[in-house]
């Protein structure tokens, strides 16, 4: 009569592998978290970036694609280009063109008050503009009001965000007063960051007529911006420049604003690669000590090993056994991980006022990592495990 052929169902390794576990709970919580960090560091990095360029690229799909920006670039000579002073009018005159505005170089310092002598004035840049300057932008006011037909040939100025943060200046309306140019002007509104003009930001802006008159700029325009037909855009970048300065169209620069934030989005896949591959190590040292923790498991467990060699179990059964623990043990805290990494990236958005954003692509190719690197730390284990003769098992203390 022959013996009976010892069988080992999946269901009875997983039955195994989980018994095995928590027999030392507490052991298998601490070499799950190696996995868990790992785990929840690709998710977080891989959902915080996500969520930074969703919500970037939903700012761009806001302010629209459709503003080009005109500067004067470099002369034949190498020196500074000036734009001519009707270049504002003549872009304005293009077909798709919606509205265009500029802004010009007025040199003069602007301090806080008049007792203020020193010529430090923390980067804040005088400019004079138009009145459609914050709709082209399409800016917001944080407080007061913008230039207007009225307000342009008196001493008023609008101060960019950080500007104001710079001046220390808090209140609009005519409430508050900056020293500009040897002369008082009135703060007439604050604006709010422009995220297509982030040079308006530490700009203060007043009326061409009064830079004219009182600090007496010059008329031609440092960069005019353009908003154009969505549709018409590159017809428009196409003839900006020899609209904008006929004679010498070389010397006109055009950008899209758009494509900088656009660039920006980009660049971050760069730091996050760097992060992912921080996570990658993270998850490794948590293969690393899975796999000590196993190591140690058959060493412990050399009788239990005997016993069940002497009962019938082939290697296989035994390397089975401990490789499922392995695989188990790694896939509880990649689970963990993910949710960790989940709330993380949920808690980092609502921080900043984001939309969170955890691609489901990511948390299943975090958990699988966390499988497959488990079950691979097993694989030594296993086989040390499976070598082992009943009779030498059995004989171990």
């Amino acid at each position: 009569m022959s013996t009976p052929r010892s069988r080992l169902r999946p269901a009875d390794v997983g039955t195994l592998a989980r018994m095995g576990l928590t027999g030392r709970p507490l052991r298998a919580l601490l070499s799950a978290v190696g996995i868990a960090l790992g785990v929840a560091t690709l998710v977080a990095v891989t959902g915080i970036s996500g969520s930074s360029r969703a919500q970037l690229i939903a700012e761009i799909d806001a302010l629209g694609t459709n503003m080009l920006t005109v500067t004067p670039g470099q002369s034949l000579s190498g020196g500074q280009a000036v734009l001519p002073a009707t270049a504002p009018t003549m872009v304005a005159r293009i077909g798709p063109v919606q509205s265009a505005a500029a802004i010009g170089d007025v040199a003069a310092n602007v301090y806080r008050n008049d007792r203020i002598s020193a010529a430090n004035t923390n980067g804040i840049t005088v400019y004079s503009a138009n009145t459609n300057l914050l709709r082209t932008v399409q800016g917001h006011l944080a407080r007061g009001t913008f230039l207007n037909r009225a307000t342009i040939r008196f001493p008023a100025a609008v101060l960019g965000a950080n500007a104001a943060s710079a001046l220390g200046i808090d209140q609009a309306g005519g409430r508050a007063q900056v020293w500009l140019g040897g002369h008082w002007f009135a703060v007439a509104g604050i604006m709010a960051p422009t995220p297509l003009a982030p040079e308006l930001d530490r700009a203060v802006l007043i009326g061409l007529p009064i830079a004219r008159s009182l600090l007496h700029a010059g008329a031609a325009p440092a960069e005019i911006y353009v908003r154009a037909d969505p549709a018409s855009v590159a017809a428009v970048e196409g003839v900006l420049a020899a609209t904008a300065d006929p004679p010498a169209p070389q010397n006109v620069s055009i950008s899209n604003p758009a494509d900088a934030l656009t660039a920006r989005a980009d660049a971050t896949a760069a730091f996050q690669s760097l992060l992912l591959a921080l996570g990658a190590v993270a998850l490794l040292v948590g293969g690393v000590g899975i796999a000590n923790v196993m190591v140690i498991a058959v060493l412990e467990r050399r009788g239990e090993i005997g016993l069940r060699r002497a009962l019938g179990a082939t290697r296989t059964h035994i390397a089975a056994q401990f490789i499922a623990e392995s695989a188990l043990l790694a896939l509880l805290g990649g689970l963990a991980g993910a949710l960790l990494g989940g709330f993380a990236t949920a808690g980092y958005a609502h921080l900043r006022h984001w939309s969170a954003v955890v691609p489901g692509t990511s948390l299943g190719a975090a958990v699988a990592a966390a499988l497959a690197v488990g079950a691979v730390a097993g694989v030594y284990p296993a086989l040390r495990a499976s070598r082992l003769s009943p009779a030498e098992a059995l004989r171990s203390p």
